[in-house]
């Protein structure tokens, strides 16, 4: 009879199977951080404005700072927008505040209105190069700087916060027609987060006729 080679029990590796369950796709984009990374969030008030309002929901500011707190060491997180204002108030200006108080850095101009050519009443108020310029200047303290916007103006920006070792998020939509976000800065970044995909995170139901809205509505159609 033949010799029978047995393998002993002992010699047997079984290695668990790894399976990769996400119980939603805020636990793939949670992934994209490390809890010791020095955050900084940046975020371009009337484009995340006009993102949600595509696909129909508003931002709760209290729980998108809470987020990304739990997601990393949270420096700072700015708010750019631009203000309208008339005589003594402006509409927008609740909402400033209370980003205020509530642990933003807030950094405003006077909105330009104007009329075009069809008569229409336009609101401008390009806040780029500000949101450019805290960024560039705080590359060097922070690890990882999450854009909230899907301007393309801003891929030399990100282009420029990577050459510095510094990683980069851009928050905005593809799911809305058309997509909120530029193919180039998508394409530039380290990591894209859907914001449709963080609804059930930061989100809520849109409250309609408020000032806040009708202004932000017009500075996004600036």
């Amino acid at each position: 009879m033949g010799e029978q080679r047995l393998t002993s029990p002992a010699c047997i590796v079984l290695q668990p199977a790894i399976r990769v369950n996400y119980s939603s796709n805020v636990q793939k984009a949670n992934e994209m951080f490390y809890k010791d990374e020095r955050l900084a969030l940046f975020i371009d008030g009337s484009n995340l404005y006009a993102a949600g309002k595509a696909l129909g929901f508003d931002i709760d500011y209290k729980l998108l700072r809470q987020e990304f707190m739990r997601r990393g060491k949270l420096l700072r997180a700015f708010y750019y927008t631009a203000l309208l204002e008339n005589d003594d108030y402006s509409p927008i200006r609740p909402l400033v505040d209370w980003l205020h108080y509530n642990g933003y850095n807030m950094v405003t101009k006077p909105a330009k209105e104007y009329t075009d050519s069809m008569g229409r009443r336009k609101v401008k108020g390009n806040m780029d190069i500000e949101l450019a310029v805290d960024a560039m200047e705080l590359a060097a303290r922070i690890d990882h700087a999450v854009l909230f916007s899907g301007d393309g103006d801003f891929r030399p920006l990100v282009e420029s916060l990577q050459r510095q070792g510094v990683r980069v998020s851009v928050v905005s939509t593809i799911r809305s027609q058309p997509p909120m976000i530029a193919d180039d800065l998508r394409r530039q970044a380290d990591n894209f987060i859907e914001l449709d995909e963080l609804r059930d995170v930061i989100g809520r139901p849109p409250r309609e006729n408020r000032p806040d809205r009708e202004q932000a509505e017009a500075l996004s159609d600036g």
